[in-house]
């Protein structure tokens, strides 16, 4: 039996099961290695609906996005339209931000490795037109800067839409054009939606969102969000099997299966290599190149990205020097232990990689003075503010703001406890994850300037 052989049958005996134990709808998954394709769906992409979810069913791959944007990026690089260090200005002069000096400051790979330093987590509604980016991107001017560019790491989804508005520009066509010609047919891609009405033709899933009161995941009232934030990951939609495709282009240089050139081997090369650290969050990566993810393992760099979107959450793990890629695909539920589970097994199986556990809150956390860390934080999908009670418990409650309201996220209110130097963890978990936070910096009175969730969020009181 091959190693592909083996990986396929534990697929089959495992995957229904978990799914049942995890409440979660469905998921696809597909394993590249030896050169040959792995692929196992099961569960139902729609629970309102009852319709199975088979090897051809079609998820939204969410951030997933931002590398296939980083990769239309790096072709204009590969014909030398696009250099990385230059100012974004250069190529799009009608970007602006509230910073006018930032604005011209930022450049093309501050962009791709989330260093820009501006908000990241901006949604606006712009229509379903192909000018939906166009009119999103020249109405940013109003949008603030965090930190001077390149200072630190935050993860920015407008960022990607820029870069998606500097690929419209140069080619010459809306962004989801440039995708379809540049990307997903010359890959020979069969099952790849950039929209819902291409989505519709396949069997589509829909995300799936928690009820309350301990019940089951019901189905999400809308399937996508807008299509201004395409390029950063509200729109595009696969199978497992088309996003391995994809993975499998890097993994061969940047040639896809039928011997067509997609990207150079340079710039396959290039978006590897390690540009920025992360903070300590567990949960993230250890370090960011050019719209890859990178993280640190025993046997070496292992490369990735996930994305979430309405209800669906999607994750790839990709092993360059071992020629293996892995996605996940799913629609709701307690995703992030099956990932884990997944990852663990396959990988630790096919290349011996240890594969980080999730962070769980420690037993016998000792209370701490967490007075510095009190305050404030805010972003434009919401505002976390700290507090420490006479027990020296901390709490944090949970604001949403703008989008966050529209798709009815309410405040929460949640316990957290130390977990190392300037970081906490939550008590009770979201999804079957403990999130993490790290505090970043000191103003001149001591007190933490951002708390870092994956996006460095300031400090706005207290």
């Amino acid at each position: 039996m091959t190693r592909a052989q083996h990986v396929a049958q534990w697929l089959h005996e495992t995957l229904e099961r978990r799914l049942d134990e995890l409440d979660i709808p469905a998921a696809s998954v597909a394993v590249y290695v030896d050169g040959e394709l792995v692929e196992h769906g099961a569960g139902v992409l729609n629970r309102g609906t009852g319709v199975e979810n088979t090897v051809d069913g079609v998820f939204q791959i969410g951030s997933i996005t931002k590398v296939w944007t980083a990769t239309l990026v790096m072709q204009l690089v590969d014909e030398g339209i696009v250099a990385l260090d230059e100012p974004v200005l250069t190529y799009l002069p009608e970007f602006s931000l509230e910073d006018a000096d930032a604005a011209a400051a930022v450049t093309v790979r501050q962009l791709l490795t989330h260093t820009a330093g501006f908000e990241g987590d901006v949604f606006r509604d712009t229509g379903v037109g192909d000018d939906a980016l166009e009119i999103f991107i020249r109405g940013i001017g109003d949008v603030p800067q965090l930190f001077t560019p390149g200072e630190q790491f935050s993860y920015n989804n407008l960022a990607f839409c820029v870069l998606g508005r500097l690929v419209e520009v140069l080619r010459g066509m809306p962004y989801d054009q440039a995708l379809h010609q540049y990307v997903i047919t010359p890959l020979g891609l069969t099952h790849a939606a950039t929209d819902a009405a291409q989505a519709i033709r396949f069997r589509a899933a829909l995300g799936h969102l928690d009820a309350g009161e301990g019940g089951p995941v019901v189905p999400a009232p809308i399937w996508a969000m807008q299509r201004s934030n395409s390029p950063a990951g509200s729109m595009l939609a696969m199978t497992a099997r088309d996003l391995i495709a994809f993975a499998a282009m890097h993994l061969r240089g940047g040639v896809a299966e039928d011997g067509t050139r997609v990207l150079s081997e340079a710039s396959v090369e290039a978006m590897q290599v390690r540009e920025v650290d992360l903070p300590r969050l567990e949960m993230l990566g250890d370090a960011w190149g050019l719209g890859w993810e990178l993280m640190d393992t025993n046997i070496g760099t292992m490369i990735g990205h996930d994305g979430n979107t309405i209800g669906q959450a999607s994750f790839l793990r990709v092993l360059p020097e071992h020629g293996i890629a892995v996605a996940l695909l799913t629609n709701g539920g307690n995703v992030y232990p099956l990932s884990r589970e997944i990852f663990a097994h396959i990988l630790g199986e096919l290349a011996g990689v240890e594969y980080k556990h999730l962070p769980t809150p420690p037993t016998d956390a000792e209370p701490i003075d967490a007075s510095r860390f009190v305050g404030t934080y805010g972003a434009s999908v919401m505002d976390l503010t700290v507090t420490q009670d006479a027990e020296q418990r901390i709490w944090i409650d949970i604001v949403p703001k703008g989008l966050a309201i529209e798709l009815g996220e309410t405040a929460q209110r949640s316990e957290y406890v130390p977990f190392g130097p300037d970081r906490i963890i939550a008590v009770e978990p979201t999804s079957g994850m403990f999130m993490p936070f790290v505090f970043i910096g000191a103003d001149d009175d001591g007190n933490a300037r951002y708390l870092h969730t994956g996006r460095a969020m300031p400090r706005v009181a207290g």
